[in-house]
């Protein structure tokens, strides 16, 4: 058993409420509660205040009213505080690990070697970005004036984020406001809140002033629909389901904020009869069950070339049966629960109806616990239009389809709604460019699946939503361009005022 994050200490560390607004941690307001459950037990671990209208009320100002010394530091004390931030997240990076693990059931060595460390790059990443705040460089384009272009803060940002890698999506929007000289209101999910609170106090202690990061913790109908529709939040960020982006778009369109979208996703993994066949097995079941699959760029649709499905589906069957479930924070724990039994109970219910039209190769059980669990399940001759292939199950399932043209492969791998994530393998390079140019997904990996890095954008196509996380690309969608010009003539009347009155 490891050293694990203590209920006692949580409620402890939370006593004070589940809010952090303008640098401290206080109640809500709305008159109703929440309990974060470890999934893994089942054990409460602590009944908070949910947040009203009020308290986004107060967040919002927190953010309005910080906002004008924040955005008015220069790029490099902007930069400097965000190092100190990263440094800080890197002190307590084992009290992270355990909090995330706690509250979201993810094994030890996910949170310890992915989730921590991903979150102390994307800080470290952004405090660098902060000081290149760039526009396009000036120039008398006219001949008559020198223009050139500013980026400026958008305002206060006010954004979504999900609960199925809390720290992580935590980062992932406030970063890159706050490097752009923005202020921010972000409402974690009411499942996994612990992490995104640390990470606001975290921001404080490195030296942010209060109010540029403030963390509102309540249910989406009241405190996220008053957040996406306050009219002094100028964006919004959300990240969650399609069905739920949809309406965060129509609250969002109704006071013409910029909107940015990262939505559901069912990721194929398109294996060609020239791929390496043992790293295409070992790739789909780590790309499959991430983070118990609760992943939006997990690995869900297997489209396998005729020669090499049999045995890809035989031997991703004995890997996928091997993968050890227990304990989050024992060490040895491969796969841990789902973030909660009614999850649970959803993903067992696709599989279920499944049964009726396809074969369950291995899995489809829960075991007999107190945990959300469920084995790693491998489904096999399932219809390309069936549930099973085209809804986001969000859970350890993977279904394999066989293919027989290059371009049927291709086709299959696009025949979804969504377009977020996709991966190819094959070691053929033409192969691979057909793959990467064809596939329509905001991400495409060859001979891989599910690395992301600071430097690159993350965002999808079609049903996936608009707009990036992470990389630069992320940065400029929280920055105005401002067009700037100057007359450089010097002269009262010009030549072009004559389509307006007077003549030559």
């Amino acid at each position: 058993m490891g050293n694990r994050f203590q209920v006692k200490d949580v409620r402890d560390r939370f006593a004070a409420g589940a809010q952090y607004i303008g640098g401290r941690s206080q109640a809500g307001t709305s008159g109703r509660t929440h309990t974060v459950v470890d999934p893994a037990t089942g054990e409460d671990v602590l009944t908070y205040e949910l947040a009203g209208t009020a308290d986004v009320d107060a967040a919002v100002a927190a953010a309005r009213d910080a906002l004008p010394g924040w955005a008015g530091a220069t790029p490099g004390e902007r930069s400097e505080a965000m190092h100190r931030f990263a440094g800080v997240l890197a002190e307590r990076a084992e009290e992270f690990a355990q909090a995330e693990s706690l509250q979201c059931g993810k094994p030890i060595k996910l949170t310890r070697e992915f989730d921590v460390p991903g979150t102390v790059d994307n800080t470290a990443f952004f405090a660098g970005a902060a000081r290149h705040l760039q526009g396009q460089s000036a120039g008398e384009y006219s001949g008559d004036h020198t223009s050139y272009v500013r980026r400026e803060p958008i305002g206060v940002v006010g954004s979504i984020a999900p609960w199925n890698y809390p720290l992580q999506m935590a980062a992932w929007k406030v970063l890159p406001a706050i490097a752009a000289g923005n202020t921010i209101v972000l409402k974690p999910a009411e499942l996994t809140p612990l992490t995104s609170l640390m990470f606001a106090r975290a921001a404080t202690d490195a030296g942010i002033p209060d109010g540029v990061v403030n963390i509102v913790t309540g249910a989406g109908r009241e405190a996220g629909e008053h957040l996406v529709g306050h009219p002094d939040v100028a964006m919004t960020s959300f990240t969650g389901s399609t069905a739920v982006g949809k309406r965060v778009a129509e609250i969002a369109t109704a006071t013409v904020k910029r909107l940015h979208l990262e939505l559901g996703g069912k990721a194929p993994f398109v294996v060609f009869d020239d791929a390496d066949l043992g790293a295409a097995v070992h790739g789909a079941v780590a790309g499959a069950l991430i983070n118990t699959g609760q992943d939006c760029t997990a690995a869900t649709r297997a489209y396998v070339q005729r020669p090499l499905y049999d045995a890809f589906v035989e031997q991703v069957g004995d890997l996928m049966a091997s993968v050890r479930l227990g304990d989050p924070f024992e060490e040895s724990t491969d796969l841990g629960p789902l973030i909660s039994h009614a999850q649970r109970d959803r993903v067992a219910a696709f599989v279920d109806r499944a049964r009726a039209y396809a074969t369950v190769v291995t899995g489809g059980v829960a075991p007999h616990n107190d945990g959300a669990y469920y084995r790693p399940t491998l489904i096999t001759g399932a219809a390309q239009d069936s549930e099973i292939v085209q809804a986001e199950i969000f859970g350890p399932v993977l279904v394999v389809l066989p293919f027989d043209s290059d371009e049927e492969g291709i086709r299959l791998a696009n025949d979804t709604p969504y377009g977020l994530a996709a991966s190819a393998w094959t070691r053929d390079v033409y192969r691979a460019g057909l793959a990467t140019r064809a596939i329509k997904a905001g991400c495409v990996w060859v001979n891989d699946h599910i690395p992301i890095i600071s430097e690159m954008p993350h965002g999808g196509y079609k049903a996936s939503g608009f707009g990036k996380d992470m990389s630069t690309y992320s940065f400029e969608e929280y920055t105005q361009v401002k067009h700037v010009m100057y007359d450089n003539t010097a002269v009262a009347r010009k030549d072009w005022h004559r389509t307006i009155f007077g003549d030559r």
